[in-house]
């Protein structure tokens, strides 16, 4: 990966197959690192949350991810804990369910770079089709 920033421009920018993704600590001209952060860890844990219910054969019509962040202001403002809450829609067991969280965290890459760093906490409600 490579990452460029022209003196005239706020933030940098990397070219991707998908294409340009634009970081910068200003809102208004890119993603915030914060964000891109919580975004893989987030995605990264709900994609193999899917690959998990799909090869358990566990019928879900829908997952959504709501993902809280506290960060230290003290500390570099710091991300301390992220708190994924998943809404799963579909007719599931509660325990299978909770039983795949485990091996989604155990699992998802971007979670487990931050083992020891950021606290990961995951939580889960089922809604019914």
């Amino acid at each position: 990966m490579e990452f460029n920033m022209k003196k005239e421009e706020t933030g940098f920018t990397a070219d991707f197959e998908y294409g340009t993704l634009h970081i910068s600590g200003d809102e208004q001209f890119g993603f915030r690192p914060y964000q891109l952060l919580v975004s893989s860890i987030a995605v990264c844990s709900g994609g193999v949350l899917r690959q998990i219910l799909d090869k358990k054969r566990m019928d879900y019509e829908d997952i959504q991810i709501k993902a809280d962040v506290t960060r230290n202001e003290k500390e570099a403002n710091r991300v301390e804990e992220i708190h994924l809450h998943f809404t799963l829609v579909g007719e599931l067991n509660e325990q299978k369910v909770e039983r795949a969280l485990e091996l989604t965290k155990k699992h998802c890459s971007m979670a487990q770079s931050v083992v020891g760093s950021i606290e990961l906490k995951e939580t889960f409600e089922i809604v019914s089709k």
